[in-house]
C-alpha cells in the first residue's frame, strides 16, 4: 500500500479558460449603444435642442423675423414678473386643475365597476376611451355647436322644460371656463380610465375572494385593496393631471381663441410671439412654465412617494 497520496486538482482535465478577445467584448458593450442612437439622435434633434434654443430665446430680444438679436439678460424674465396682466392668467387653470380631479374620479369610478363582472362592459369600455381617440380640433369644432346659443345643449334644455337653464356657456365670463373644462374633462377621461383599468386587472384575484370571505364589502376592497395596488397609477395620473391643467392649449384656442377670459397662459406666449413678435418674452414665459411644471412634479413625488405595499 501506497503511502504517498496523489493529489488531483478540480480543474484537472479542463480546456484551459481563454480570456475574451478585447474587440468581442468591445462589441458587446457597444451593442445596446447601437440600437439606442436613433432615439437619442431624435430626442436630442427634435427635444433638447429646441429646448435649448428657448432657453437662449429667452435671454435675447428678438422678433422671430430678423437675424439680429440683442442680448437683454434676465430682462424678459423681469418684465413678466413685473407686468401682472402676464402671469394673471394662471387663475384660468385653477378650472382645469378643479376639473381634471374630478375627471380622475370619474375615471376611477368607471375602472372600478368596469373591472367586475358587469353586462356590456365592453361596450361600456369603448364608449369611454372613444373621446381620446377623436381629433382635437373636432372635438373643439362639436362642442362649440353643442355650446352656442341655440345649440344642441339648449335644444335639449327646451325639449325637457327646462329653459330657465339656458344660458351663454361661451359668452360669459363667469361659465365660460367651466364650460371649456367640462370639454376637457370629456375628452380626456378615457386615458385616465385606461391607465386605472389596467392597474386594477393586475391585481391578484384571490386577494377579493378571501377579502369576501372576512366579511368585506366593495368600499372596503376598493379601499384596502384596489387603492393600494394602483397607488402608482394614481400618482403618474395626478402628474399628468397638474402639467396638462397648466398648459391647456388645443380646446380654448379653437372654441373661443381665448376671449371673454378664457385665455390661458399656453395661448397667451403664443399671442405674444406670434401676434407682438416679441419672441424673447414669449421664450421666458415658456422656460418659466416648464420650470413650475418640473418644481410642481417634484414636490408630489417628495410628498406622495411611491411605497411597495404587499397585499399577499
Amino acid at each position: 500500500m501506497s503511502i504517498f497520496k496523489t493529489s488531483v486538482r478540480p480543474d484537472a482535465g479542463r480546456a484551459p479558460r481563454q480570456a475574451t478577445p478585447f474587440k468581442e467584448r468591445l462589441l458587446r458593450g457597444a451593442t445596446p449603444w447601437l440600437f439606442l442612437a436613433i432615439p437619442l439622435i431624435l430626442l436630442a434633434t427634435f427635444t433638447l435642442l429646441p429646448v435649448a434654443n428657448m432657453v437662449w430665446y429667452s435671454f435675447n430680444e428678438w422678433n422671430g423675423i430678423s437675424k439680429d438679436k440683442e442680448w437683454l439678460g434676465l430682462d424678459n424674465y423681469l418684465e413678466f414678473f413685473t407686468r401682472p396682466e402676464l402671469f394673471r392668467v394662471f387663475f384660468v387653470s385653477l378650472y382645469y386643475f378643479v376639473a381634471s380631479f374630478l375627471q380622475m374620479g370619474l375615471a376611477l369610478y368607471f375602472a372600478t365597476v368596469l373591472s367586475f363582472s358587469t353586462r356590456f362592459k365592453n361596450l361600456f369600455k369603448g364608449i369611454l376611451f372613444f373621446p381620446y381617440l377623436i381629433n382635437g380640433v373636432a372635438i373643439g369644432f362639436t362642442f362649440l355647436y353643442f355650446f352656442r346659443p341655440g345649440g344642441t345643449l339648449d335644444a335639449t334644455l327646451a325639449a325637457l322644460g327646462l329653459e330657465q337653464l339656458q344660458h351663454l356657456w361661451l359668452g360669459d365670463p363667469d361659465v365660460i371656463n367651466v364650460s371649456l373644462a367640462g370639454t376637457s374633462v370629456w375628452r380626456y377621461m378615457g386615458l385616465n380610465f385606461v391607465l386605472f383599468l389596467g392597474a386594477i386587472q393586475s391585481v391578484n384575484p384571490s386577494l377579493y375572494e378571501a377579502s369576501s370571505l372576512d366579511g368585506a364589502g366593495k368600499w372596503q376592497q376598493f379601499r384596502y385593496i384596489i387603492l393600494p395596488s394602483i397607488r402608482p397609477i394614481v400618482g403618474l395620473s395626478m402628474i399628468l393631471a397638474i402639467s396638462g391643467s397648466l398648459a391647456v392649449f388645443e380646446i380654448p384656442y379653437i372654441m373661443t381663441g381665448g376671449a371673454n377670459g378664457s385665455k390661458t397662459f399656453v395661448i397667451q406666449t403664443i399671442d405674444m410671439a406670434f401676434n407682438f413678435n416679441k419672441v424673447g418674452l414669449a421664450s421666458a414665459m415658456a422656460v418659466i412654465l416648464l420650470v413650475i411644471v418640473l418644481l410642481i412634479t417634484a414636490l408630489q413625488r417628495k410628498l406622495l412617494p411611491d411605497e411597495k405595499v404587499n397585499l399577499t
